[in-house]
């Protein structure tokens, strides 16, 4: 397939495991990829994997979000991808018993503000095209509660549905779509640091799947190709869950 040719995606959050293999689907699809991220090394080293271009991004610095998608308009011509996606899950965002304000306001700079930030400048060279897709990478949790908290994450990934929801109303018939991805637990570096620390909390997790896993990174980059191409056509300011099931199940599978 091809369902990107001749369009620039910009990837935040690329060097990290889902942004790197949605970097390589959509630049398999035919996708002019600019990646973003704070981590040169691995971020130039996705650029060059996939033939884009890599712009140094403090996703939480208004300037530095500005100049990503003048960059990437600037080197391809368009925006027509923005995968906001860049997000942390640092181990001092727990319980609201224990989790403090430092914490607490570093996940939501990182996790809500960069995606108000990123949607903000995508936005306007979008609507000067007359098309566009946002996909922001909200979470199975912002649906959910659990009682293995990590109180800063879920609100923040909370904020990002509703974010999405209200920008897909509202610029839906400027031809701009805009929705939520909301993964379950994926086998990514991130995932795999959180629970090394914790082995308990993973099979409290793991067992809550009807599945039976933790998705791969590459089943999160498909469901971001389908939201991001035309085959998504006719959606916008959803919640697209993919999560093996968790939010669909009462009792798991024996």
């Amino acid at each position: 397939m091809n369902r990107f040719e001749g369009r620039a995606a910009v990837i935040t959050g690329a060097a990290g495991g889902i942004g790197r293999a949605t970097a390589r689907r959509l630049a398999a699809e035919g996708a002019r990829v600019v990646a973003a991220d704070l981590d040169e090394e691995a971020g130039r080293a996705v650029a060059e994997e996939v033939g884009g271009t890599f712009v140094r991004t403090d996703v939480t610095d208004e300037e530095d979000v500005e100049a990503l998608f003048a960059a990437a308009r600037k080197a391809y011509g368009s925006v027509d991808v923005a995968f906001n996606n860049a997000g942390i899950s640092p181990p001092e965002d727990d319980s609201i018993l224990t989790t403090g304000i430092d914490a607490w306001r570093r996940v939501q700079e990182v996790n809500l503000t960069s995606v108000y930030l990123c949607c903000k400048y995508a936005l306007p060279h979008m609507r000067e095209q007359g098309r566009g897709s946002i996909v922001n990478t909200a979470s199975f949790v912002a649906t959910m509660g659990a009682a293995t908290s990590q109180i800063s994450y879920t609100a923040s990934k909370g904020g990002v549905l509703a974010l999405s929801r209200e920008l897909g109303v509202q610029f839906a018939r400027e031809g701009i779509r805009v929705n939520a991805l909301s993964p379950g637990p994926v086998d990514t570096p991130l995932l795999r640091e959180l629970f090394a620390k914790d082995p308990e909390r993973a099979a409290r997790r793991l067992v809550h799947v009807p599945l039976g896993r933790f998705a791969a990174a590459e089943e999160i980059a498909a469901a971001v190709a389908f939201l991001a191409s035309d085959d998504a056509s006719f959606i916008t300011a959803s919640n697209f869950l993919v999560d093996g099931g968790i939010s669909g199940a009462y009792v798991t599978p024996l």
